[in-house]
């Protein structure tokens, strides 16, 4: 592998929108859309070799291997880290999702399936009679996921429409829980796109806590990289995939009314439709950004899940947008291995999947970190080397060395691009030796 330089690095945590990174406005009419317009740049070079020798390896990165030990009390000595990535890419401006013009409470404007609604909060919620009637009674049979929250059951609505119905366990109901779904249910009736799970409603009555979602009928990521649900996810699927959370992280940082952070990026929260289209999921630890141009972050109590959590956030208190993009990282490790964020089954160096994967990457063996079911060849393994470059400076110990995600959606874009031009052009070859 080739040395990195640090320019590369930063020009993709620069990102930012044209004129100097300021947050857009959304405009369109009706729904949010789902797919963005491809970046019209070159593609995405990625140089993929190391220096020669170790001491060329180490530099002002080696402080990501320390952070991510301390993070999880790893306590081996910081593996050798590249003093940066390769130079680069594309420049061009990426184009606005949306056309026309976008309301984002259009959500709260738009049509209830009890009806229309106007932008008043309250017309949300459902009776109990409703719920019942959706849940029959809470049947157990149609109970379809299990977490810390509470159950989780498949439901039919008056009209048809199937959903999702999240209820809180009641011994967990405090003031602090509340706190909690109040702040899930305001942000999900304020913002709606097509890879963010559709919120439908809620119910708060006496100790009783729902949430009303839409049902996504294929299970969730990790589900599939398990194994365990849904047919085999081969690099283009994977890599769709990827762009579906970028896209619908960005639309959170950047495009809804107000900067909202998630907080809870994860593969059990990233639900697959029929198709393999990704909706993120489940925004009980989201929290609503500044949207002050002159403030960094948020302070706050430090919530998330082990394995994904940013750590600066967790040494400093103090949350960001980047706080998702570290996450982001640990997810695209977690795609294109199919290993568990944390497995305390494997040997010490290799129990946090994105360290491991990390130190793979700058020692010039990313095939080893590939999932052993992905076939090899040129364009499963080009692709790799370059998901993995975007991971690393994705999981910067520091906020200002990431990308935002705007930029790490432009990046999978062309990934994906020079992806299936490989694969098109090595079927071509194929046809062309057959012929002979």
């Amino acid at each position: 592998m080739a040395t990195r330089s640090s320019d590369h690095r930063s020009s993709l945590s620069g990102g930012g929108l044209e004129g100097g990174g300021g947050r857009r406005r959304a405009t369109h009419s009706g729904g949010a859309p789902d797919r963005w317009d491809p970046p019209s740049s070159p593609s995405f070079s990625v140089s993929t070799s190391l220096a020669s020798t170790a001491e060329q390896r180490q530099g002002k990165f080696g402080g990501f291997f320390r952070s991510m030990g301390g993070c999880f009390g790893v306590s081996e000595k910081a593996s050798l880290a590249p003093e940066s990535l390769s130079k680069n890419p594309s420049s061009a401006p990426f184009r606005s999702p949306y056309n026309g013009s976008y309301n984002t409470k259009g959500k709260l404007s738009g049509r209830n399936v009890f009806g229309n609604f106007s932008s008043d909060f309250q017309s949300c919620i459902f009776t109990m009679e409703e719920i019942l009637r959706a849940t029959s009674n809470f049947y157990p049979g149609l109970k379809i996921g299990q977490g810390g929250f509470g159950t989780v059951y498949k439901g039919t609505l008056d009209d048809g429409t199937l959903v999702a119905v999240k209820r809180a366990k009641r011994s967990l109901y405090n003031p602090h829980v509340n706190v909690e779904f109040q702040s899930e249910i305001k942000i999900m009736a304020q913002v709606e796109h097509l890879n963010l799970v559709r919120f439908y409603g809620y119910l708060e009555q006496g100790d009783e806590r729902v949430v009303v979602v839409e049902y996504v009928p294929n299970g969730t990521l990790r589900r599939h990289l398990d194994g365990y649900q849904g047919k085999y996810l081969d690099m283009g699927a994977r890599l769709d995939i990827a762009i579906d959370v970028a896209h619908a992280i960005t639309y959170l940082h950047m495009y809804a009314d107000h900067p909202i952070i998630h907080r809870d990026i994860k593969a059990s929260n990233i639900l697959l439709t029929e198709t393999l289209r990704a909706k993120v999921a489940d925004f009980g630890f989201a929290r609503l950004g500044s949207g002050d141009s002159g403030v960094t972050h948020v302070s706050t109590q430090v919530k998330g899940t082990a394995g994904y959590l940013d750590p600066e956030y967790l040494r400093t208190y103090q949350l960001t947008e980047k706080s998702d993009v570290y996450s982001f990282g640990v997810l695209l490790v977690e795609l294109i291995s199919s290993r568990r964020p944390i497995e305390p089954k494997r040997e010490l160096t290799a129990r946090i999947t994105a360290k491991w994967a990390m130190k793979k990457f700058t020692e010039g063996k990313s095939t080893e970190v590939l999932d052993p079911a992905l076939p090899r060849n040129e364009a499963t393994s080009v692709a790799l080397e370059r998901v993995l470059e975007l991971a690393f400076i994705c999981l910067g110990p520091e906020r200002r060395d990431r990308p935002d995600m705007r930029r790490c959606a432009e990046v999978l874009w062309n990934i994906r691009k020079d992806f299936r031009d490989l694969l098109a052009s090595s079927d071509s070859l194929g046809k062309s030796s057959g012929r002979k």
